[in-house]
């Protein structure tokens, strides 16, 4: 499958909550992590699979 990256940017993770920032910040890092993706590629991915993946990211 696929998924969002990072869907919180570290700047807003809870366990960085003591330095204090808040969203709106680094509003490119929370821009990107919103339109970043993790698709499925690895060494052993076979060349059906590979199909398989570009076909749903160009239907993406």
């Amino acid at each position: 499958g696929h998924m969002v990256y990072y869907p919180v940017p570290c700047h807003l993770q809870k366990a960085l909550n003591f330095l204090g920032h808040q969203k709106g910040d680094f509003p490119v890092a929370e821009r990107i992590c919103e339109e970043v993706l993790s698709i499925p590629i690895f060494p052993g991915i076979s060349i059906e699979e590979l199909d398989y993946v570009a076909k749903e990211l160009r239907a993406f």
